[in-house]
Protein backbone atom coordinates (compact mmCIF):
# COMPACT_ATOMS: atom_id res chain seq x y z
CA UNK A 1 0.00 0.00 0.00
CA UNK A 2 2.84 2.36 0.91
CA UNK A 3 4.53 1.73 -2.45
CA UNK A 4 1.26 2.39 -4.24
CA UNK A 5 0.95 5.80 -2.58
CA UNK A 6 4.54 6.59 -3.45
CA UNK A 7 4.11 5.74 -7.14
CA UNK A 8 0.85 7.66 -7.34
CA UNK A 9 2.43 10.74 -5.77
CA UNK A 10 5.40 10.61 -8.11
CA UNK A 11 3.06 10.29 -11.09
CA UNK A 12 1.06 13.33 -9.99
CA UNK A 13 4.20 15.37 -9.43
CA UNK A 14 5.68 14.40 -12.76
CA UNK A 15 2.38 15.11 -14.50
CA UNK A 16 2.16 18.52 -12.91
CA UNK A 17 5.71 19.22 -13.92
CA UNK A 18 4.87 18.22 -17.42
CA UNK A 19 2.19 20.90 -17.66
CA UNK A 20 4.58 23.80 -17.04
CA UNK A 21 7.92 22.39 -18.08
CA UNK A 22 9.41 19.90 -20.47
CA UNK A 23 8.84 16.23 -19.76
CA UNK A 24 11.69 13.81 -18.97
CA UNK A 25 11.51 12.42 -22.49
CA UNK A 26 11.73 15.88 -23.99
CA UNK A 27 14.72 16.79 -21.82
CA UNK A 28 16.48 13.57 -22.83
CA UNK A 29 15.77 14.15 -26.50
CA UNK A 30 17.24 17.67 -26.25
CA UNK A 31 20.64 16.09 -25.39
CA UNK A 32 21.32 19.17 -23.28
CA UNK A 33 23.57 17.89 -20.44
CA UNK A 34 22.88 20.80 -18.13
CA UNK A 35 19.14 20.46 -18.65
CA UNK A 36 19.28 16.72 -17.96
CA UNK A 37 21.24 17.29 -14.73
CA UNK A 38 18.83 19.97 -13.63
CA UNK A 39 15.83 17.69 -14.25
CA UNK A 40 17.49 14.88 -12.26
CA UNK A 41 18.21 17.19 -9.32
CA UNK A 42 14.61 18.44 -9.41
CA UNK A 43 13.18 14.89 -9.32
CA UNK A 44 15.63 13.77 -6.62
CA UNK A 45 14.55 16.64 -4.41
CA UNK A 46 10.91 15.70 -4.93
CA UNK A 47 11.70 12.05 -4.13
CA UNK A 48 13.46 13.02 -0.88
CA UNK A 49 10.52 15.10 0.19
CA UNK A 50 8.13 12.26 -0.57
CA UNK A 51 10.27 9.74 1.32
CA UNK A 52 10.43 12.01 4.35
CA UNK A 53 6.68 12.47 4.31
CA UNK A 54 6.11 8.72 3.91
CA UNK A 55 8.38 8.01 6.87
CA UNK A 56 6.36 10.44 8.98
CA UNK A 57 3.17 8.73 7.90
CA UNK A 58 4.64 5.28 8.69
CA UNK A 59 5.69 6.43 12.11
CA UNK A 60 2.19 7.70 12.85
CA UNK A 61 0.67 4.48 11.47
CA UNK A 62 2.84 2.43 13.79
CA UNK A 63 1.74 4.59 16.67
CA UNK A 64 -1.98 4.31 15.89
CA UNK A 65 -2.27 0.81 14.38
CA UNK A 66 -2.73 -1.60 17.29
CA UNK A 67 -3.28 -4.61 15.03
CA UNK A 68 0.03 -4.54 13.13
CA UNK A 69 2.37 -7.57 13.40
CA UNK A 70 5.82 -6.90 14.89
CA UNK A 71 8.64 -9.47 14.80
CA UNK A 72 8.51 -11.52 18.00
CA UNK A 73 11.86 -12.16 19.71
CA UNK A 74 13.14 -13.58 22.99
CA UNK A 75 15.54 -11.60 25.13
CA UNK A 76 17.77 -12.14 28.14
CA UNK A 77 19.65 -9.74 30.40
CA UNK A 78 23.42 -10.08 30.24
CA UNK A 79 25.47 -10.54 33.40
CA UNK A 80 29.08 -11.23 34.23
CA UNK A 81 29.87 -14.88 34.82
CA UNK A 82 32.85 -17.19 35.21
CA UNK A 83 33.76 -18.69 31.85
CA UNK A 84 35.76 -21.91 31.65
CA UNK A 85 37.05 -23.49 28.48
CA UNK A 86 37.93 -27.16 28.35
CA UNK A 87 40.13 -29.03 25.91
CA UNK A 88 38.88 -32.56 25.27
CA UNK A 89 41.15 -35.58 24.89
CA UNK A 90 40.35 -39.29 24.79
CA UNK A 91 41.62 -41.69 27.42
CA UNK A 92 41.14 -45.19 28.83
CA UNK A 93 40.09 -46.27 32.29
CA UNK A 94 42.75 -48.35 34.02
CA UNK A 95 43.85 -49.70 37.38
CA UNK A 96 47.20 -50.99 38.60
CA UNK A 97 45.34 -53.62 40.64
CA UNK A 98 44.32 -55.82 37.71
CA UNK A 99 46.64 -58.80 37.58
CA UNK A 100 46.99 -62.45 36.59
CA UNK A 101 48.18 -64.56 39.53
CA UNK A 102 50.80 -67.23 38.70
CA UNK A 103 52.17 -69.94 41.02
CA UNK A 104 55.64 -69.59 42.53
CA UNK A 105 56.13 -73.34 42.94
CA UNK A 106 55.84 -76.31 40.59
CA UNK A 107 53.58 -79.12 41.64
CA UNK A 108 50.10 -80.55 41.86
CA UNK A 109 47.32 -78.09 42.66
CA UNK A 110 45.55 -79.64 45.63
CA UNK A 111 43.13 -76.86 46.63
CA UNK A 112 41.27 -74.06 44.86
CA UNK A 113 39.44 -72.10 47.55
CA UNK A 114 37.65 -69.40 45.49
CA UNK A 115 35.20 -69.07 42.62
CA UNK A 116 34.73 -66.34 40.03
CA UNK A 117 33.07 -63.28 41.55
CA UNK A 118 34.31 -63.97 45.10
CA UNK A 119 35.52 -60.95 47.03
CA UNK A 120 38.81 -61.66 48.81
CA UNK A 121 40.99 -59.88 51.36
CA UNK A 122 44.69 -59.15 51.08
CA UNK A 123 46.63 -62.23 52.26
CA UNK A 124 43.68 -64.60 51.95
CA UNK A 125 44.61 -68.16 50.82
CA UNK A 126 43.35 -68.71 47.26
CA UNK A 127 44.93 -72.10 46.51
CA UNK A 128 47.48 -74.68 47.72
CA UNK A 129 50.09 -76.71 45.84
CA UNK A 130 51.46 -80.06 47.00
CA UNK A 131 54.86 -79.37 48.58
CA UNK A 132 56.37 -82.70 47.51
CA UNK A 133 57.63 -83.67 50.99
CA UNK A 134 59.01 -80.29 52.00
CA UNK A 135 56.95 -80.31 55.21
CA UNK A 136 58.69 -83.52 56.36
CA UNK A 137 62.07 -82.03 55.60
CA UNK A 138 61.11 -78.94 57.56
CA UNK A 139 60.19 -81.05 60.59
CA UNK A 140 63.61 -82.71 60.50
CA UNK A 141 65.41 -79.38 60.16
CA UNK A 142 63.41 -77.89 63.02
CA UNK A 143 64.43 -80.84 65.23
CA UNK A 144 68.06 -80.33 64.29
CA UNK A 145 67.75 -76.61 64.92
CA UNK A 146 66.25 -77.27 68.38
CA UNK A 147 69.17 -79.52 69.33
CA UNK A 148 71.70 -77.04 67.90
CA UNK A 149 70.08 -74.26 69.91
CA UNK A 150 70.28 -76.25 73.16
CA UNK A 151 73.93 -77.10 72.53
CA UNK A 152 74.76 -73.49 71.68
CA UNK A 153 73.06 -72.10 74.80
CA UNK A 154 74.90 -74.63 77.02
CA UNK A 155 78.27 -73.83 75.45
CA UNK A 156 77.53 -70.12 75.83
CA UNK A 157 76.86 -70.44 79.58
CA UNK A 158 80.05 -72.46 80.10
CA UNK A 159 82.10 -69.99 78.06
CA UNK A 160 80.76 -67.10 80.13
CA UNK A 161 82.04 -69.03 83.24
CA UNK A 162 85.44 -69.55 81.56
CA UNK A 163 84.75 -73.27 81.21
CA UNK A 164 85.52 -75.06 77.95
CA UNK A 165 87.34 -73.87 74.89
CA UNK A 166 86.44 -70.93 72.67
CA UNK A 167 86.47 -73.14 69.57
CA UNK A 168 83.75 -75.39 71.01
CA UNK A 169 81.61 -72.33 71.76
CA UNK A 170 82.10 -70.88 68.26
CA UNK A 171 81.36 -74.22 66.57
CA UNK A 172 78.13 -74.56 68.53
CA UNK A 173 77.08 -71.02 67.60
CA UNK A 174 77.89 -71.51 63.91
CA UNK A 175 76.04 -74.83 63.82
CA UNK A 176 72.93 -73.29 65.40
CA UNK A 177 72.89 -70.30 63.07
CA UNK A 178 73.41 -72.51 60.00
CA UNK A 179 70.65 -74.91 61.02
CA UNK A 180 68.26 -71.99 61.72
CA UNK A 181 68.96 -70.49 58.29
CA UNK A 182 68.12 -73.84 56.70
CA UNK A 183 64.82 -73.85 58.60
CA UNK A 184 64.00 -70.33 57.38
CA UNK A 185 64.84 -71.22 53.78
CA UNK A 186 62.65 -74.31 53.95
CA UNK A 187 59.76 -72.27 55.37
CA UNK A 188 60.19 -69.79 52.55
CA UNK A 189 60.01 -72.62 50.01
CA UNK A 190 56.90 -74.07 51.63
CA UNK A 191 55.23 -70.62 51.73
CA UNK A 192 55.41 -70.58 47.93
CA UNK A 193 53.08 -73.58 47.82
CA UNK A 194 50.34 -71.37 49.29
CA UNK A 195 48.80 -68.89 46.83
CA UNK A 196 47.60 -65.72 48.59
CA UNK A 197 45.80 -62.59 47.41
CA UNK A 198 48.33 -59.74 47.01
CA UNK A 199 45.58 -57.15 47.57
CA UNK A 200 41.88 -57.00 48.35
CA UNK A 201 39.60 -57.30 45.35
CA UNK A 202 37.37 -59.61 43.31
CA UNK A 203 38.29 -62.88 41.60
CA UNK A 204 37.30 -62.04 38.04
CA UNK A 205 38.44 -65.29 36.41
CA UNK A 206 39.58 -68.76 37.55
CA UNK A 207 41.84 -70.40 34.96
CA UNK A 208 42.62 -73.70 36.65
CA UNK A 209 41.14 -76.41 38.92
CA UNK A 210 42.12 -79.05 41.45
CA UNK A 211 44.44 -81.78 40.23
CA UNK A 212 46.29 -79.77 37.58
CA UNK A 213 50.06 -79.58 37.55
CA UNK A 214 51.18 -75.94 37.62
CA UNK A 215 54.48 -74.19 36.95
CA UNK A 216 55.83 -70.72 37.80
CA UNK A 217 55.46 -68.16 35.00
CA UNK A 218 53.46 -70.53 32.79
CA UNK A 219 50.25 -71.61 34.52
CA UNK A 220 47.66 -68.89 35.03
CA UNK A 221 45.65 -69.39 38.21
CA UNK A 222 43.36 -66.37 38.75
CA UNK A 223 42.64 -62.83 37.58
CA UNK A 224 42.28 -60.52 40.58
CA UNK A 225 40.85 -57.01 40.13
CA UNK A 226 40.27 -54.16 42.54
CA UNK A 227 37.96 -51.34 41.37
CA UNK A 228 38.82 -48.99 44.22
CA UNK A 229 41.94 -47.22 42.92
CA UNK A 230 40.84 -46.38 39.38
CA UNK A 231 42.33 -43.78 37.06
CA UNK A 232 42.07 -42.54 33.49
CA UNK A 233 45.20 -42.46 31.37
CA UNK A 234 45.44 -40.25 28.30
CA UNK A 235 47.91 -38.75 25.84
CA UNK A 236 47.78 -34.94 25.94
CA UNK A 237 49.27 -32.64 23.22
CA UNK A 238 52.52 -31.05 24.34
CA UNK A 239 51.18 -27.49 24.00
CA UNK A 240 49.24 -28.13 27.24
CA UNK A 241 52.42 -28.80 29.25
CA UNK A 242 52.26 -25.47 31.10
CA UNK A 243 48.53 -25.77 31.80
CA UNK A 244 48.33 -29.30 33.19
CA UNK A 245 49.96 -30.00 36.55
CA UNK A 246 49.59 -32.53 39.32
CA UNK A 247 46.40 -31.64 41.21
CA UNK A 248 44.74 -29.84 38.27
CA UNK A 249 40.95 -30.27 38.37
CA UNK A 250 39.42 -31.96 35.33
CA UNK A 251 36.05 -33.33 34.26
CA UNK A 252 35.68 -36.87 32.98
CA UNK A 253 32.83 -38.16 30.85
CA UNK A 254 32.25 -41.91 30.50
CA UNK A 255 29.55 -42.19 27.87
CA UNK A 256 29.02 -45.95 28.25
CA UNK A 257 27.50 -45.42 31.70
CA UNK A 258 26.30 -41.83 31.20
CA UNK A 259 28.49 -40.44 33.99
CA UNK A 260 30.36 -37.15 34.35
CA UNK A 261 32.89 -37.15 37.18
CA UNK A 262 35.21 -34.64 38.79
CA UNK A 263 38.81 -35.74 39.16
CA UNK A 264 42.34 -34.50 39.77
CA UNK A 265 45.49 -35.06 37.78
CA UNK A 266 47.47 -37.54 39.88
CA UNK A 267 50.48 -37.93 37.59
CA UNK A 268 52.04 -35.99 34.71
CA UNK A 269 54.50 -37.74 32.42
CA UNK A 270 57.97 -36.28 31.90
CA UNK A 271 58.51 -37.76 28.44
CA UNK A 272 57.26 -36.36 25.13
CA UNK A 273 56.37 -39.10 22.67
CA UNK A 274 58.25 -38.14 19.46
CA UNK A 275 55.74 -39.97 17.27
CA UNK A 276 52.64 -37.94 18.22
CA UNK A 277 54.11 -35.07 20.36
CA UNK A 278 52.09 -35.98 23.45
CA UNK A 279 52.75 -36.68 27.11
CA UNK A 280 50.84 -39.00 29.43
CA UNK A 281 48.63 -37.96 32.31
CA UNK A 282 46.75 -39.97 34.89
CA UNK A 283 43.59 -38.75 36.60
CA UNK A 284 42.35 -40.52 39.72
CA UNK A 285 38.59 -41.08 39.66
CA UNK A 286 36.15 -42.17 42.37
CA UNK A 287 34.42 -45.52 41.97
CA UNK A 288 32.61 -46.17 45.23
CA UNK A 289 29.78 -48.05 43.50
CA UNK A 290 32.07 -50.11 41.27
CA UNK A 291 30.30 -49.20 38.01
CA UNK A 292 33.50 -48.04 36.30
CA UNK A 293 35.50 -50.86 34.73
CA UNK A 294 39.03 -51.10 33.30
CA UNK A 295 39.43 -50.33 29.58
CA UNK A 296 36.30 -48.18 29.32
CA UNK A 297 36.70 -45.16 27.02
CA UNK A 298 36.66 -41.79 28.77
CA UNK A 299 36.64 -38.20 27.55
CA UNK A 300 38.87 -35.93 29.63
CA UNK A 301 38.04 -32.23 29.72
CA UNK A 302 41.11 -30.23 30.71
CA UNK A 303 40.42 -26.71 31.97
CA UNK A 304 42.89 -24.73 29.84
CA UNK A 305 41.31 -21.25 30.16
CA UNK A 306 39.32 -19.47 32.89
CA UNK A 307 37.95 -15.91 33.04
CA UNK A 308 36.27 -14.90 36.28
CA UNK A 309 34.25 -11.95 34.91
CA UNK A 310 33.05 -12.51 31.37
CA UNK A 311 29.97 -11.73 29.31
CA UNK A 312 28.81 -15.08 27.93
CA UNK A 313 26.17 -15.42 25.22
CA UNK A 314 24.75 -18.32 23.18
CA UNK A 315 26.91 -19.02 20.14
CA UNK A 316 23.75 -19.14 17.99
CA UNK A 317 23.14 -15.40 18.51
CA UNK A 318 26.32 -14.47 16.62
CA UNK A 319 25.84 -13.34 12.99
CA UNK A 320 28.36 -12.24 10.36
CA UNK A 321 28.14 -9.17 8.14
CA UNK A 322 29.58 -8.74 4.64
CA UNK A 323 32.95 -7.71 6.08
CA UNK A 324 33.19 -10.82 8.25
CA UNK A 325 32.55 -8.98 11.50
CA UNK A 326 30.61 -10.66 14.29
CA UNK A 327 27.40 -8.92 15.31
CA UNK A 328 24.46 -9.40 17.65
CA UNK A 329 21.24 -7.52 18.29
CA UNK A 330 20.33 -6.03 21.63
CA UNK A 331 17.17 -4.31 22.80
CA UNK A 332 17.63 -0.59 22.34
CA UNK A 333 14.84 1.80 23.17
CA UNK A 334 11.82 0.17 24.80
CA UNK A 335 8.48 1.95 24.73
CA UNK A 336 6.79 -0.49 27.11
CA UNK A 337 7.13 -3.93 28.63
CA UNK A 338 6.64 -5.76 25.33
CA UNK A 339 7.90 -3.62 22.44
CA UNK A 340 11.18 -1.93 21.64
CA UNK A 341 13.80 -1.31 18.97
CA UNK A 342 16.48 -3.75 17.81
CA UNK A 343 19.99 -2.33 17.91
CA UNK A 344 22.89 -3.90 16.02
CA UNK A 345 26.19 -4.23 17.91
CA UNK A 346 29.57 -5.31 16.50
CA UNK A 347 31.34 -7.62 18.98
CA UNK A 348 34.68 -9.35 19.44
CA UNK A 349 34.67 -12.89 20.77
CA UNK A 350 37.01 -15.26 22.58
CA UNK A 351 36.75 -18.94 23.41
CA UNK A 352 33.71 -21.10 22.64
CA UNK A 353 32.57 -24.02 24.75
CA UNK A 354 29.32 -26.01 25.02
CA UNK A 355 27.43 -23.70 22.63
CA UNK A 356 28.42 -20.63 24.67
CA UNK A 357 30.88 -17.97 23.55
CA UNK A 358 32.83 -15.39 25.49
CA UNK A 359 32.40 -11.77 24.33
CA UNK A 360 35.59 -9.79 24.91
CA UNK A 361 34.41 -6.46 23.44
CA UNK A 362 31.11 -4.82 22.47
CA UNK A 363 28.74 -5.97 25.21
CA UNK A 364 28.49 -5.33 28.92
CA UNK A 365 26.55 -6.55 31.90
CA UNK A 366 23.00 -5.21 32.13
CA UNK A 367 22.32 -4.99 28.40
CA UNK A 368 19.41 -7.00 27.00
CA UNK A 369 20.40 -9.47 24.28
CA UNK A 370 18.02 -10.77 21.63
CA UNK A 371 18.63 -14.51 21.78
CA UNK A 372 15.88 -15.81 19.47
CA UNK A 373 14.38 -14.29 16.35
CA UNK A 374 17.30 -12.04 15.46
CA UNK A 375 18.23 -13.60 12.11
CA UNK A 376 15.98 -11.40 9.95
CA UNK A 377 16.14 -8.17 11.95
CA UNK A 378 17.61 -4.89 10.80
CA UNK A 379 19.14 -2.12 12.84
CA UNK A 380 16.46 0.16 14.30
CA UNK A 381 13.58 -2.21 13.56
CA UNK A 382 10.71 -2.18 16.02
CA UNK A 383 10.12 -5.53 17.70
CA UNK A 384 7.91 -7.26 20.17
CA UNK A 385 9.84 -9.18 22.83
CA UNK A 386 9.35 -11.68 25.60
CA UNK A 387 11.72 -12.51 28.39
Amino acid sequence: MKKFFLLASLTLVLASCGNDEKSVEQVIESEDLEAIRAKKAELSSLQSQLSANINKLDEKIRELDKSRQLPLVSVDTLKQETFRHYAEVQGDVATDENIIIYPEYSGLLTQVNVDEGDRVRKGQVLARIDDGGLSSQLAQLEAQASLAKTTYERRKRLWEQNIGSEIEYLNAKTNYESTQNSVNQMKSQISKTVVRAPFSGVIDEVFTENGEVVSPGQSQLFRLISLENMYVEADVPENYLTKIKKGTNVKIQISSIGEELDGKVSQVGNNINPNNRTFKVQIAIPNSEGVIKPNQIATIMLNDYTSEESVIIPESTIQKNAMGESLVYILGESSNDSTGVAQKVIVETGYTYNDSIEVTKGLQSGQILIIEGAKNLRDGQEIKFRK
